[in-house]
Parts: C-alpha cells; sequence; structure tokens
C-alpha cells in the first residue's frame, strides 16, 4: 500500500534538520563528523518509521547510528520520533534520505562496523532478484563500506527472500554467525529492537527470520 504525502512533509523535515546527513559533495566525508565523539558506526538500510533505530541509540549509547530511508515521507516519521525521544537518548543517531543503490556516495569506504537490514522488500519476482538488498550487486557495495571484518544483520518475514540471501551470503564468502527461523525464541530474543513492521507480524505469531553474516577480514 503505498503511502499517503505527508501535509507539509518538506517543512516537517526542516524543523528537524538537526538529526539529518545533508546530501554530501564527492568524495563522502567520514560520518564520525556528523557527531560529538567518535564511536563504532552502525548503519540501518531502510529505517522505516525509525522504531529500530531509535530503540538501538538508546540501547548501545556506545555506538553511533545512522538510519537510511528511501521514501522521504517514512523519513519525516522517524526523524520526528527522533526527535521527540531526543531528551532520553544520547546524541548519536542521525539519518539520511537515500537510496541503498548509493550507498558509497554517503559512506566512504571501510567507514561502518555494522549494517542492518530489517524487512527489506522481497521482491519476489525472479525478474526483479536484482532489486533485493541481499543481491550480489548489493553485498559488493556493502563490503566496500563496511570494515574489514564487518556485520550484516539481517531480519525478514519472507522465508523466500530469507532462503534467497543465505545462498548468496554463501556464495559471497561471508561467515553465518547467528541464524535462526524464529527470533523471537531465539538466544537473541531479549536483546531484539523490534521495528513497528515486526511488532505487528510478531502479534499475529508470525515468525521473524534472522541472520548476522560477517564479512572477510582482508580488503578488496
Amino acid at each position: 500500500m503505498r503511502m499517503r504525502k505527508k501535509k507539509h512533509g518538506a517543512e516537517r523535515i526542516a524543523a528537524c534538520r538537526e538529526l539529518l546527513i545533508e546530501q554530501p559533495s564527492l568524495p563522502a566525508p567520514d560520518p564520525q563528523t556528523c557527531f560529538p565523539f567518535s564511536r563504532p558506526l552502525c548503519v540501518e538500510i531502510g529505517c522505516g518509521k525509525g522504531d529500530f533505530a531509535v530503540g538501538m541509540a538508546a540501547a548501545h549509547p556506545d555506538c553511533n547510528w545512522i538510519a537510511m530511508e528511501r521514501v522521504s515521507d517514512v523519513a519525516c516519521l522517524a526523524l520526528e520520533k527522533a526527535m521527540a525521544a531526543k531528551e532520553t537518548r544520547p546524541d548519536n543517531l542521525r539519518f539520511l534520505i537515500g537510496d541503498a543503490k548509493n550507498l558509497a556516495d554517503w559512506f566512504p569506504p571501510h567507514c561502518a562496523d555494522t549494517l542492518y537490514l530489517n524487512f527489506s522488500d522481497p521482491w519476489p519476482k525472479a525478474g526483479h532478484a536484482r532489486r533485493r538488498l541481499t543481491h550480489p550487486d548489493f553485498l559488493a557495495i556493502y563490503r566496500r563500506v563496511l570494515v574489514p571484518g564487518g556485520l550484516l544483520c539481517f531480519k525478514t518475514d519472507n522465508e523466500g527472500l530469507f532462503d534467497y540471501s543465505l545462498e548468496q551470503f554463501a556464495l559471497f564468502g561471508l561467515k553465518t554467525e547467528f541464524l535462526t527461523r524464529d527470533l523471537h525464541r531465539s538466544e537473541k530474543a531479549a536483546e531484539n529492537i523490534m521495528t513497528e513492521y515486526e511488532r505487528n507480524f510478531s502479534e499475529k505469531g508470525q515468525s521473524i527470520c534472522s541472520a548476522w553474516v560477517r564479512f572477510p577480514e582482508v580488503t578488496e
């Protein structure tokens, strides 16, 4: 379902400008300059309405967090949620509005420690496989942005996408550190921060698949 365009969306986003990373000039600058302190960097690709990013930033003040969202009206909601929680969390969360295919335009090589993919579009038709965020084309982008040995954390409710992703991870030479087809009953359940989408599916008894995979310790 297409989200209705937000009234005064541009003005609402502008009101949250202090949390927004503007489109950088090339080459991409060091993202640590957006924060008061330099810390390990975690990036969420496709943050939706911001539940995960806001929750993780509060739960892990020892890291800096950047949440990326392609749709500006959705990013508006995430920004407003983060602004509302500003007084109760450390100053370690920023947002950018952009597409995952342009990730390397925003981030210099080997600057992020962990990437998060939460409930990305499964693009179920075979002809759309290249659009999946776990396609090898995207994995190559992640390898460039992550530090050597960086971690990719993936969650989905779509078993077809999960099976496809596991196959691509293996072919790409990634090491599986955690894998489950029922996240909320796994050893990671207690530390898991849910997205709004995830919470809705969990309440309906839907199992959530998750995999954490690590890239090689060597660069390209």
